[in-house]
């Protein structure tokens, strides 16, 4: 698939949060339990300011298909070497090497600006991601026990780290 990465605007809120939502009524890669408003996308800015954030988009045509980032991990300065990343794709361009695409992007990124450490903060209901990481480098380092529910189902937040140096 020939695609391309744009920086994430405000221009690409409708897109996003329709992607977003997605995941957050059918699935446990978004922890939200119910649609969010397109108001929400704004924190998607703020969280990613000073970090790399885009859309993915289909060159064919200029559909976003995705988008992804990198935030602080914790704001704290001793952390700065520290980035958590964020992806979600359109359901139905999964499997097709685009995650992978955006990782390598944000992690030639994220080394340009002194990022060292990448975390992933995963649902232990979303294998899909857990294997993803695990394919791209990515090992567990933590793992917080049944402290998510959604849907009643309880889950874990499983913590993986990748060094990118």
């Amino acid at each position: 698939m020939n695609i391309r990465f744009e920086p994430m605007t405000v221009t690409h809120c409708g897109e996003v949060m329709d992607i977003f939502n997605y995941y957050v009524e059918n699935s446990f890669a978004a922890y939200p339990e119910h649609k969010l408003p397109n108001q929400f996308f704004g924190m998607f800015l703020e969280m990613t300011r000073g970090y790399p954030a885009y859309v993915i988009k289909n060159n064919d045509d200029g559909r976003v298909i995705g988008f992804c980032f990198l935030r602080a991990y914790n704001p704290m300065p001793v952390f700065r070497e520290t980035a958590e990343i964020s992806y979600f794709l359109d359901q139905k361009e999964v499997g097709r090497g685009i995650g992978r695409e955006a990782l390598s992007l944000l992690e030639r990124e994220g080394g340009r600006m002194g990022i060292k450490y990448i975390m992933a903060n995963i649902s232990s209901r979303n294998e899909k991601s857990l294997q993803f990481h695990r394919k791209n480098g990515f090992t567990e380092c933590g793992r917080f026990h049944n402290i998510g529910r959604k849907k009643d189902v309880h889950f874990d937040v499983v913590w993986m780290e990748k060094e990118i140096v």
